[in-house]
């Protein structure tokens, strides 16, 4: 394995606490402040993101050596720690599969050069809305010998890039009218046309960046102190802290939410014990869970146009994530057992990009499959039967079947609070909202609500590559 590009100056591996990165001591603020005259900035925000308070996520790598030396890592690699890495330590098992895999796919050997890695990921960034993505990029656009005249608008990119702008709009809102038309249209253009092997790349990045939205939004990350949007230089105010800020940020407290939803799953296991519905049943209730997911409609639900240092990156900005049968439109059901990331996309990208199909399974596994056998106070208690439920009620807003579920669990396990997050997170992350993430699962752990995230992430990324491998594989048969 090389790395594409000299690797940056070694920083000492020297053990430091997550926290020495926010503060500056009083003396030295002081000094600067009166003695050399210089505005020195402070946090916008109350940490690492506004959601979850800075206490909780900074006594993570305190209590965990493993969390401390993945940060570790991360910091001498790339000279920082960002906010996501932060919040992901929650979980650090999935946190160092999550750094390996976004690594390997920026800074490693592949089809596509630096700079355009990182253009990719402001194009997808920038269909969400999602500005601490985009900028963060931006800056490493610029670092890698990108030129800065493609960043006043995609139209100052080359044609290539330009042409994936259609690919990057599809897939980041209605991934099931992608078609090997598509696809073709981008390996045999006349100029300007793509390999396999880069479209892999430039379709794994854009999924990637895709989701990574989702989790930004999904669990209220906020800009660094250095970046856009992440410090100011008025001076503090109490005024600005509220009983959310001091508290664990979980709101009322809802007596039994906990118990009642043990409940609900001890009674269905024993319910699959008894009978198992046929598959006529089991496709009917697909179609009901599908066209009930149609009816969630997403908090702040009105469009807001995005701004021009953001929209300038991408073309429609009108265009968004639709309901399947709205205005009548019928997409047909996609069907797990016909085309499956395990049987079928997992080889086509590991053919076309070595190891990166390794990589994407081994962290679709982590997310997946994690767990602490706890839910809330409670332990040893299996929670597959619910991760199931969240990862198959995503795929299901996108069409997607697997034909041995019973989708009348969803219902059952996942309550209207928590849909609605669910679908805003997927489908439209911009939207999401502090009040949004607090009125669901109010009884959980943070670290709960972070790994729910994960799923969301990863179930959203998976169904995006599953629709834009498919197209991929028609075209090439």
């Amino acid at each position: 394995m090389r790395q594409a590009v000299a690797p940056a100056q070694n920083v000492e591996n020297q053990s430091f606490a997550v926290s020495d990165l926010f503060k500056i001591c009083t003396h030295c603020e002081r000094l600067s402040k009166k003695d050399l005259g210089i505005r020195i900035p402070r946090p916008l925000g109350n940490g690492p993101s506004s959601f979850i308070p800075e206490k909780e996520i900074l006594q993570i790598s305190k209590v965990d050596a493993r969390t401390q030396s993945i940060f570790e890592d991360a910091f001498a690699a790339l000279g920082r720690l960002d906010n996501i890495s932060l919040v992901m330590g929650f979980h650090p098992q999935y946190l160092a599969s999550f750094l390996r895999t976004q690594h390997y796919l920026l800074q490693m050997d592949g089809p596509l050069p630096l700079h355009y890695r990182h253009y990719i990921g402001i194009m997808a960034a920038a269909r969400h809305q999602c500005s601490y993505l985009v900028n963060l990029h931006v800056n490493d656009f610029l670092q890698v010998g990108g030129d800065a005249k493609w960043l006043n608008g995609l139209f100052e990119a080359p044609q290539k890039l330009q042409q994936i702008g259609e690919l990057n709009k599809i897939l980041a809102h209605r991934p099931w009218l992608l078609t090997k038309e598509h696809i073709e249209g981008l390996l045999k253009a006349e100029e300007h046309s793509w390999s396999l092997a880069e479209l892999i790349h430039a379709v794994v990045l854009l999924t990637h960046y895709h989701s990574l939205a989702s989790f930004t939004f999904g669990c209220g990350i906020t800009p660094e102190i250095h970046c856009d949007g992440g410090h100011t230089f008025r001076p503090p105010s109490l005024s600005q802290y509220c009983v959310c800020d001091i508290a664990n940020g979980n709101g009322h407290d809802m007596c039994g939410e906990v118990e009642v939803l043990m409940e609900r799953m001890k009674q269905l296991q024993e319910c699959r014990d008894d009978e198992e519905a046929s598959q006529e049943e089991m496709a009917t209730r697909f179609e009901r869970e599908k066209t009930e997911s149609m009816l969630v409609v997403t908090s702040e639900d009105e469009e807001s146009a995005p701004p021009r240092d953001i929209s300038r990156h991408f073309e429609d900005p009108s265009y968004g994530y639709k309901d399947f049968s709205r205005r009548g439109e019928q997409v047909p059901t996609f069907r797990v057992q016909d085309y499956s990331w395990e049987d079928h996309g997992f080889s086509l990208v590991n053919r076309l990009y070595p190891d990166v199909g390794q990589m994407l399974d081994e962290k679709f596994h982590m997310a997946y499959n994690l767990t602490y056998n706890t839910m809330a106070t409670h332990k040893d208690v299996d929670t597959s039967m619910l991760r199931r439920a969240i990862w198959n009620y995503i795929h299901c807003m996108f069409g997607i079947r697997y034909d041995d579920y019973d989708y009348g669990e969803i219902n059952q396990l996942l309550d209207r609070s928590f849909k609605i997050y669910i679908k805003t997170i997927v489908c439209s992350p911009e939207k999401t909202t502090k009040r949004m993430y607090e009125s669901f699962w109010r009884q959980f752990q943070h670290s709960e609500k972070v790994h729910v995230n994960l799923l969301l992430m990863e179930a959203r990324m998976q169904a995006e590559l599953l629709y834009a491998l498919r197209a991929i594989t028609r075209y090439m048969t």
